[in-house]
């Protein structure tokens, strides 16, 4: 995706910003249109439903809460829509891209959704319903350039609205400095650094991301809480990461079996460390200096070991 400055607007046609959400670049005719499921009859009444458009169901699994998303297109939304409310449960909201001005075909939406299929396979973030990802459909090259800049802003529209279904956790992704007058700031800490969190039974490695700590893949910690942890909620969420098949316990260990994003640094190391954490001092660069001091600029406050 782009990381060129963008003017997005969010339309709320029942005044709800918890219900029906239209999305769109204020200079490009795509729109997304967030629709929970509970409203999809006051979708199928909008004239947006009478478009060709490629879908996206978006939900959790049952038993281990896994985001999850189903991925389609086609020309006949009214049909398809209620289908789909009838024989899949998993899902919560259907976002559906458009075109505002009707210029897109069922030949863009065939090709937009194996292109889709095959960019949230890459990005790992939710695991995909579709029973496969499909064949290339052959696609002329003017078309499948009009795609590409349709899923661009697809892509946008979507991590927009809370879903970054095509944004790997471990993005590693290093934003430019921005120079004003004669000053150039430097990019922002977590675009830049990887941290270590380690001990006797523990291997961390991690990226500090506006959407909270990733661990990442092949990182180890303990394959136990400590004691005072049983019951506790860090040994459910850790039972449960083992459930999903996150967390592969081998021996002594626990492994990372996939780059895995934590909503703060201490629930990271937390879990690695197998007890409470303070994951702003646990975490650390290469040369040792803690994530406190390079994101919040503290002086090291470590209580020596």
């Amino acid at each position: 995706m782009s990381r060129r400055a963008k003017t997005i607007q969010i339309f709320l046609p029942g005044g709800d910003p918890r219900g029906i959400r239209i999305a769109e670049i204020t200079t490009r005719i795509v729109q997304v249109i967030e629709v929970p499921r509970s409203l999809l009859d006051a979708f199928l009444a909008m004239p947006e439903s009478r478009k060709v458009a490629v879908y996206f169901l978006f939900g959790a699994g049952e038993q281990d809460g896994e985001p999850m998303v189903y991925i389609g297109q086609t020309g006949d939304l009214q049909q398809r829509l209620p289908s789909h409310n009838k024989l899949k449960d998993f899902w919560e909201r259907a976002l559906i891209l458009i075109s505002r001005t009707d210029s897109l075909t069922q030949t863009h939406a065939l090709y937009l959704e194996w292109l889709c299929l095959q960019k949230s396979d890459e990005a790992g973030r939710y695991s995909v319903e579709n029973a496969n990802s499909g064949s290339r459909p052959h696609t002329p090259a003017p078309l499948e350039a009009d795609c590409e800049e349709i899923f661009e802003t697809g892509h946008a529209l979507l991590a927009t609205l809370g879903f970054p279904l095509f944004d790997p956790v471990g993005r590693r992704t290093v934003a430019p400095a921005v120079v004003t007058g004669r000053v150039e700031t430097p990019p922002p800490a977590w675009t830049s650094e990887e941290y270590v969190c380690k001990s006797s039974d523990a291997n961390g490695r991690g990226l500090y991301t506006p959407e909270g700590f990733v661990v990442l893949k092949d990182s180890y910690g303990r394959s136990e809480v400590v004691p005072s942890m049983k019951g506790m909620p860090l040994e459910q969420n850790r039972n449960e990461l083992i459930a999903q098949g996150v967390l592969a316990v081998e021996g002594n260990r626990a492994r990372f079996t996939k780059d895995y994003l934590f909503r703060s640094p201490s629930a990271a190391a937390g879990m690695l460390l197998g007890r409470s954490a303070n994951g702003w001092v646990e975490w650390m660069t290469k040369s040792g200096r803690t994530l406190d001091q390079v994101v919040r600029g503290n002086p090291d406050t470590r209580t020596p070991r």
